[in-house]
């Protein structure tokens, strides 16, 4: 009896094992863009054959969702690319050719994490200008650059974070030479409605920001012509010996390269933050959409 028992014992053991064996455990960062991103990556994994176990919003980002992927409490994580080369790795922000960032990434993370970076998803969650519809139309404003010889007849109204930061304003102000005619400090949820009513003219944004999507916010983005700003390609973080043991994982999570432009995930955050539609859902239509799945 005794015998049958240890044999009994063994045999759930052994099912425990493999049923972990299929499960891969996804980190999202606390915000929208991040639950989507790991709702698509989940959609992804359950089509190569395998479970998917989400943990959204992890606190600190970065800071400890890659300790965590270190002990092997998760499998991949969506990431971005300066994140990485600044945060992890500790290089300086623009140190190193942007163009070769993937590949340096993906060689270091594996001789330090035995990690890899799959693929960049196409798009790019920076800092850039947004200006309100009928300024930039006013003066033909494309460009920062072109800011500069209008700057002191506007108004600029960031969140104090920005303002502050010496990669923030004061960084855009010397790179461009603007000197604008009013800076207010504006609360970050409130930039967008500050912009629309005209209390402002100009103000900082994220590439993928929701309200960029927004149809009743006439907003126009400047391109960042003298390259100030670092690139915040997403990619997926994966660990390798995760790949090892989940065959044709790898292909599957590649079938997010460059399959996202900046403007298509600020319409996916617009989705989820202001309409109020599931993270999931959004996910599903938007690979379907694209014949991914």
């Amino acid at each position: 009896m005794r015998r049958a028992l240890i044999i009994l014992s063994c045999i759930l053991m052994l099912a425990s094992c493999a049923q972990d064996d299929q499960v891969v455990r996804i980190a999202t960062k606390p915000m929208s863009e991040q639950y989507i991103l790991g709702e698509m990556l989940a959609l992804l994994v359950e089509d190569a054959g395998y479970q998917a176990e989400v943990t959204k919003g992890v606190g600190g980002g970065t800071s400890n969702i890659q300790p965590a992927m270190e002990r092997g409490d998760f499998d991949l994580y969506p990431e971005y690319t300066s994140s990485g080369w600044i945060l992890v790795l500790g290089h300086e922000a623009g140190d190193g050719d942007e163009d070769d960032m993937l590949a340096q990434l993906d060689k270091e993370y594996q001789e330090r994490f035995g990690m890899r970076w799959l693929g960049l998803y196409g798009f790019n969650n920076t800092y850039t200008v947004a200006v309100r519809g009928e300024v930039a139309r006013r003066y033909g404003l494309e460009k920062t650059s072109d800011l500069a010889a209008v700057a002191p007849s506007l108004t600029f109204g960031g969140n104090p974070d920005y303002l502050e930061r010496a990669d923030g304003f004061p960084a855009l102000c010397e790179v461009y030479g603007l000197d604008f005619g009013d800076v207010r400090d504006i609360d970050i949820g409130l930039k967008y409605t500050a912009l629309a009513s005209g209390d402002i003219d100009v103000t900082n944004a994220y590439t993928t920001d929701a309200q960029l999507a927004n149809p009743d916010i006439d907003v126009v983005t400047l391109d960042d012509d003298l390259g100030l700003q670092v690139d915040y390609y997403c990619s997926t973080v994966v660990r390798s010996d995760t790949l090892e043991r989940c065959p044709g994982l790898e292909e599957a999570l590649m079938r997010m390269d460059g399959l996202i432009s900046e403007a298509d995930m600020a319409r996916m955050n617009y989705l989820v933050e202001v309409e109020g539609q599931d993270e999931r859902q959004v996910a599903l239509d938007y690979l379907t959409a694209k014949g991914v799945l």
